[in-house]
């Protein structure tokens, strides 16, 4: 008997360790697609992590069929219309309304990765969309973490999609001994100067970290396509450093 369930045992956690390994496989074919572009990016985030449940789902409801106690109750779940019911069911509640609000989302895509918003009192940078809750990062480094749900019945106003313009953020160490009030000039003024930054966005440089021998400087600036904003992001690592040296901040 006890040989039996050993057996059952090993067979149930190979049937879920095969699942996991066809989510894997499933999740890195995904990938090989992924585009850096911002509507693609959330498609696909949110896509994997609902692709992923869905596999190891019947994985483990697969595994439960190799057991005999449980074998009728799995059964039933797979391959009868008691699916049916548990998803009608279910659907009247927050949180499988949260996962359908965050497909929805996806698709139609309100706002994306990076977009800059407004929805339900909170404003900020959307960092995360996940499978019930996107969270928003306020400006003073807080989180908001806003029901899916919400966000699909809620007002969004996304500053982003409306001016289509994306942000190149590239952060600069120099050394403590710099005036830094002079280096955040130059490094503002190097952003104006490249020709991929949106005139009517003024770019920013602020002190955004402090350490023994360096301080960090994130420069931010605004480009009008998510191509142009990888390119500006480039150049003004090159070209802060090249202004840099020449200011004699860098020895």
């Amino acid at each position: 008997m006890d040989s039996e369930w050993l057996q059952r045992a090993i067979a149930a956690g190979a049937v879920v360790v095969i699942a996991l390994v066809v989510a894997r496989v499933v999740d890195r074919a995904i990938a090989r697609r992924l585009d850096l572009r911002p509507e693609v990016r959330t498609r696909y985030l949110v896509l994997r992590r609902s692709i992923m449940a869905v596999i190891i789902g019947v994985g483990v409801l697969s595994a439960l069929l190799v057991i005999p106690e449980f074998r009728a109750v799995a059964g039933s779940i797979l391959a009868s219309s008691a699916i049916i019911a548990l998803v009608v069911g279910l659907a009247a509640q927050s949180t499988l309304a949260n996962f359908v609000a965050g497909i929805m989302i996806a698709f139609t895509q309100p706002l994306r990765l990076g977009d800059r918003v407004s929805v339900a009192g909170a404003t900020g940078t959307v960092d995360e969309i996940g499978l019930t809750y996107t969270t928003i990062q306020g400006d003073d480094g807080a989180r908001f973490y806003v029901p899916n749900a919400k966000l699909a019945s809620d007002t969004i106003r996304n500053a982003t999609i409306a001016g289509m313009e994306h942000l190149a953020e590239v952060r600069v160490s120099v050394p403590l001994s710099a005036d830094l009030d002079r280096v955040l000039a130059l490094l503002v003024d190097e952003a104006r100067r490249a020709p991929e930054t949106v005139p009517a966005r003024e770019p920013i440089a602020t002190l955004s970290q402090l350490e023994s021998t360096s301080a960090v400087v994130t420069v931010e600036a605004w480009a009008g396509s998510a191509a142009a904003a990888a390119d500006l992001a480039g150049n003004l690592r090159r070209k802060a450093y090249e202004r840099l040296r020449r200011e004699g901040v860098y020895a």
